[in-house]
């Protein structure tokens, strides 16, 4: 991995030392080269930095020789040491606490930020969405599941009151096919999640439903 010793003052990456060594917070460069495999090579003072990306942020990278910024993730493996980059600091944040979760890769991680912004992420953790979860490749109902469950303890939500998922698996299946009757019915995101949000983290989804739409009714 390039140290980036060489570049003159003020184009070094940003650094955090932990325990003697470098660990690259971020990188502010030109864009040299990207690859179709989401990899973009990003020239800081004179050196190269292989920096691994979500297909939306590399779709969104300027010509060779654009300026681009990137808030970095420095992931050190026995057989392997990566960057990857995100344009947002709350996306690097996030994907720390997915790769944290049991089972969730970087791989993976960078799959569900391909399809959920971190807002919409903390918006499925919120309203129990296993549907929601299960669009993004490779997430199935048991793994949308037990993300939904591990997922509430690591992502910090300050600006919502995130509903218990005791209910587990069940509770949020309820909660998905309401979601999907409302819509149905021709409610709108925003109203449904409002609703959900204060409807019993599980239950039967008929008496559910009648409450909710008693509250829209009364919203409305």
């Amino acid at each position: 991995m390039p140290s980036g010793d060489g570049a003159p003052p003020g184009a070094h990456p940003s650094r955090v030392r932990l325990g003697g060594g470098a660990v690259i917070g971020s990188l502010r460069g030109t864009v040299l080269d990207r690859s179709a495999a989401g990899e973009a090579l990003v020239e800081v003072g004179g050196v190269g930095y292989r920096v691994t990306v979500a297909p939306g942020t590399l779709a969104g990278l300027g010509d060779v020789g654009a300026p681009v910024f990137f808030w970095v993730h420095h992931h050190v493996r026995d057989d392997a040491v990566t960057l990857y980059g995100f344009t947002a600091r709350p996306e690097r944040d996030c994907f720390e606490a997915l790769i944290g979760a049991h089972g969730v890769g970087p791989a993976l991680a960078l799959a569900i930020l391909s399809v959920h912004t971190p807002m919409t992420l903390r918006r499925c953790l919120l309203d129990g969405d296993l549907d929601a979860l299960t669009l993004v490749p490779g997430v199935g109902k048991k793994t949308a599941a037990r993300l939904l469950i591990e997922l509430k303890s690591r992502l910090d939500l300050p600006e919502l009151d995130l509903v218990a998922f005791e209910g587990g698996a069940d509770g949020a299946s309820a909660r998905s096919e309401l979601r999907a009757a409302l819509a149905g019915l021709g409610y709108e995101p925003d109203e449904v999640g409002a609703v959900l949000r204060r409807l019993p983290a599980d239950g039967e989804v008929e008496p559910m439903l009648r409450e909710a739409l008693k509250l829209l009714a009364v919203e409305r």
